[in-house]
């Protein structure tokens, strides 16, 4: 218990600071002693309300004309992933997410050196889009959301806000599958319980600590952290 305490203490810190990452902390660290199968319906149900409160925290800086199309990509991109599921080898669809996610996580990183932000293609845009619905809707990843969302708005609040909009929807719809499909099981409900404590205080920690962190570095953090799930994507499928 000791383990998943520490596991979220840390993966919602990330999530306070940055506003995604939880699940690529979260899963690294406790796949070394519990099975996936246990550890992603955990974390989904201590996502859950960590997305609300960040929603709220953030709720000024919320653009509805953004996470609202990228919310329905999100649940849309279940229908492609119903056919990759059936007929292509997931891990090779994972590795080439998350290739996109690390070149997109680079072209990111020299972006923000540029003294004048340039807009971003809505074509390009589209496409970010609409393959970070298939990932969500696949997998629960964020990283590809993530970019999407870091390009369309202009601070690390307006960033947090929006993408704990589609994170809620998503997790909605997860949590209303995973319950018809009994993999969020009693002992994992109980465990989640007995770890939102941990789940705030990491949360909480991030938020005031993002505050308090220039603007900039956080926004340099966000880079990291996308490059890092990208990575973690090719790593973890390579096996």
């Amino acid at each position: 218990m000791i383990w998943m305490i520490i596991a979220a203490v840390c993966a919602f810190y990330i999530k306070g600071l940055c506003g995604f990452a939880n699940t690529l902390v979260f899963t690294t660290i406790l796949s070394f002693k519990i099975n996936n199968i246990n550890i992603s319906p955990m974390e989904l149900l201590l996502g859950y309300p960590s997305n609300l409160i960040l929603a709220f925290q953030e709720r000024k800086s919320i653009q509805w004309n953004i996470c609202l199309p990228l919310a329905f990509l999100v649940l849309l991109g279940n229908i492609p992933g119903i056919f990759l599921l059936k007929h292509t080898d997931t891990r090779i669809i994972k590795i080439l997410f998350g290739i996109v996610v690390i070149l997109i996580g680079i072209e990111m990183f020299f972006r923000e050196k540029q003294k004048t932000r340039q807009k971003s293609s809505q074509l390009v845009l589209g496409i970010i889009g609409f393959l970070s619905g298939v990932l969500c809707g696949l997998y629960g990843i964020g990283a590809l959301l993530a970019a999407y969302v870091s390009r369309v708005t202009d601070d690390t609040k307006a960033f947090r806000a929006n993408l704990s909009i589609v994170f809620i929807v998503e997790n909605t719809f997860r949590v209303l599958i995973y319950s018809f499909t009994n993999i969020i099981s009693p002992e994992i409900f109980l465990r989640s319980l007995l770890l939102i404590p941990a789940m705030l205080a990491g949360l909480f920690l991030g938020i005031k600590s993002s505050s308090v962190l220039d603007e900039k570095l956080v926004r340099k953090l966000v880079i990291i952290m996308l490059i890092l799930s990208g990575l973690a994507l090719v790593v973890n499928n390579l096996r």
